[in-house]
């Protein structure tokens, strides 16, 4: 169908959505109708969005009960969950440019950052986190640094989730790999977390660490992969210029994947294994440690007599890195009065204010308030793998990009093949710069 040149496709969008989809919506008069187009049914309540589910999912539920409860009762927010991923980010895109969005929604950083450069994001000034009494320095660095975009706070994260190292203590204990401390001891280097490795898989019999990377397991692979390659100090970033230039350090690509794929020939690390299946072993001291989100805390925590610690990804290479993405609140662009901005602060800041409950599922902290209290440092074992948040490594911006993206699958796919012997780090270069070659030379649909 063409549309006339002075038509954007943004304005196309918003004009099909306004005639067509949003009025069927707005015309039921529930709350489900109300959460999808992002009507109020009372001017005075709080649309929310966000994509969290499970034990996440949970711990939400009770912080927005805590910022109900001070905020007159049920009738001040109205939350609404959405499938997570690519269906999520859609759902907020559409409603901003058809006009109906939330007054305030989640979205991961890394996908906050294409949403920005589509337009359907407003700015937070310092102002406007002065109406709460919030400013810069009340967040983690790496979060916050990583969130601003063109000059402009685009996002508030409210953690970090950074890749760590999960260690079965019984297996690692008769390795000799605990300390005084009843700890795992330092594995920051090749040499010595190779002989770890070995250690542990003379226990085991078997694999010494896991690594899912199967059965539609695409995150994982590429989360390992990018927290090694960016411990080297040659590393540069695998997207460049917004997601159109491929600009990887193919020697340190062969570098990591072939250590990789070495570990896997001595039967140090899984061929292949499911997601379940990759922790369950740890959990049931198949093999000695397991490489995941710390979101996994809850799961681990769930199994009956397992002891278990976390620790950071040890530093292998040049310097700690640890791949993460942040969970940030975002303004979906709307038209807001002064007394409807200090309403989405106060909304963001009291969910700031209980991260302590947020923590609980394994999230390190962006508030700082909470992170550096004495009860986060006392909360085990979260405080062991915190300082991780501070080497966080974010995806490069792209629009196909972040958490869940079509990138992080087709590349993550590949590194699985190199991880089961299927594929060698070239052929998977090779691949790679193929299926990325018509994202690359595509321009935002934003």
């Amino acid at each position: 169908m063409a549309t006339s040149p002075g038509l954007s496709r943004r304005s196309f969008l918003a004009a099909g959505l306004a005639g067509l989809t949003l009025p069927a919506l707005a015309a039921c008069a529930g709350p489900l109708s109300a959460g999808l187009a992002g009507a109020q049914l009372d001017p005075r309540t709080l649309v929310y969005w966000n994509l969290f589910g499970g034990g996440d999912g949970s711990r939400m539920q009770a912080m927005e009960a805590g910022y109900q409860k001070a905020h007159g009762g049920a009738s001040s927010l109205q939350s609404t969950v959405f499938t997570w991923g690519n269906p999520y980010y859609s759902k907020v895109t559409l409603s901003t440019v058809g006009h109906k969005p939330p007054d305030v929604a989640v979205a991961h950083l890394t996908r906050a950052k294409p949403l920005w450069e589509g337009g359907i994001l407003d700015p937070i000034t310092d102002d406007d986190l002065a109406l709460v009494g919030l400013s810069p320095d009340d967040f983690s660095p790496a979060p916050w640094k990583a969130q601003k975009t063109d000059g402009h706070t685009i996002a508030i994260p409210l953690d970090t989730h950074p890749l760590v190292m999960f260690y079965n203590l019984d297996v690692v204990q008769k390795a000799g790999l605990l300390g005084g401390d009843g700890q795992i001891v330092a594995l920051d280097s090749m040499e010595t977390f190779e002989a770890a490795l070995a250690a542990i898989s003379k226990v085991t019999k078997g694999p010494a660490i896991t690594v899912a990377n199967v059965a539609g397991e695409t995150a994982t692979p590429w989360r390992v992969f990018t927290t090694l390659y960016n411990q080297h100090t040659d590393a540069t970033p695998f997207l460049s210029d917004n997601g159109s230039k491929l600009t990887v350090n193919w020697d340190v690509f062969e570098d990591v994947t072939s250590r990789i794929q070495s570990w896997v020939k001595k039967g140090w690390l899984n061929s292949g294994l499911d997601y379940g299946t990759a922790q369950s072993y740890m959990f049931t001291g198949k093999a000695g440690m397991y490489l995941e989100g710390e979101w996994e805390i809850t799961t681990a925590q769930l199994v009956k007599g397992l002891k278990f610690d976390m620790a950071p990804v040890p530093t292998l290479y040049d310097k700690p890195a640890s791949q993460a993405d942040s969970h940030t609140f975002v303004l979906p662009k709307k038209d807001r009065t002064p007394e409807q901005k200090k309403q989405v602060m106060g909304f963001i800041k009291s969910m700031l204010d209980q991260s302590m409950t947020w923590a609980q599922g394994g999230h390190v902290p962006a508030y700082l308030p909470i992170a550096d209290s004495a009860a986060y440092k006392k909360l085990e074992p979260q405080a062991h793998y915190a300082s991780a948040a501070s080497h966080a490594v974010y995806d490069d911006p792209a629009w196909y990009g972040g958490s869940g993206s079509t990138f992080e699958g087709i590349v993550g796919a590949e590194l699985g093949l190199v991880q089961q012997g299927v594929a060698s780090p070239a052929q998977a270069r090779q691949s790679i710069t193929s299926q990325l070659a018509i994202y690359l030379n595509t321009p935002s649909p934003l």
